[in-house]
This record gives C-alpha cells, sequence and structure tokens, in this order.
C-alpha cells in the first residue's frame, strides 16, 4: 500500500530545504500543477501571512547579507517581532513592507 506524505510534513521539508533549491521546487509547482486552474496569491500564499521568519530567513527574503539585516535592525529600519535566547524573528508583514522600501531607494 502506497503511503503520502501529509501537507504539513512536505512544507516542513521544503522550509529546510536550501533557497535555490526552493526556488526549483516552486518552479516546478507553477509550471505542471497550476498550468490550469488559476489561482490567487492569497490561495498560495496565504498562510505565510501571519508567519516569522529567522534572521537568515529574513535576509534571504530581503535579499540582503545577514550583516545588512543587522545594520536595518540596529537603525531601527526593521525590529524582531520576538526575541528567542539570542535568535531574532520577524513578521512577514515587517518583511514585506521594508522589501518594498528597499525597491523604491
Amino acid at each position: 500500500m502506497t503511503q503520502y506524505m501529509s501537507a504539513e510534513d512536505l512544507f516542513a521539508l521544503v522550509q529546510r530545504m536550501p533557497s535555490k533549491e526552493r526556488i526549483k521546487f516552486f518552479s516546478l509547482i507553477a509550471i505542471n500543477a497550476f498550468q490550469e486552474t488559476e489561482y490567487t496569491h492569497e490561495q498560495v500564499f496565504g498562510h505565510l501571512r501571519n508567519a516569522t521568519f529567522s534572521a537568515e530567513e529574513a535576509a534571504e527574503f530581503l535579499e540582503v547579507s545577514l550583516p545588512t539585516l543587522r545594520r536595518y535592525v540596529q537603525a531601527g529600519r526593521l525590529k524582531p517581532t520576538s526575541i528567542i535566547g539570542r535568535s531574532q524573528l520577524f513578521s512577514s508583514a515587517d518583511l514585506k513592507l521594508l522589501k518594498q522600501k528597499i525597491s523604491k531607494e
């Protein structure tokens, strides 16, 4: 009997992929799974609206280095939503706003 992985398990695996592999993975999905059906941005990415990202993930999302992200935090351009030990977590909404500001500079 074939056993299937749950969507949550697959998502956890995707989160652990290096960014280049995630890009390839989502490109494959877009090419093969979404061709015949129109999905809204909300349907595909809505679950990330309230997600938090580690400093490394935030830097990757902003397409900046980790030291640049740290400078944004020190300058007050970005504030962590929570701090756990030495780890800072950033909200997806704050990252999206900062990315828009950066793109206009």
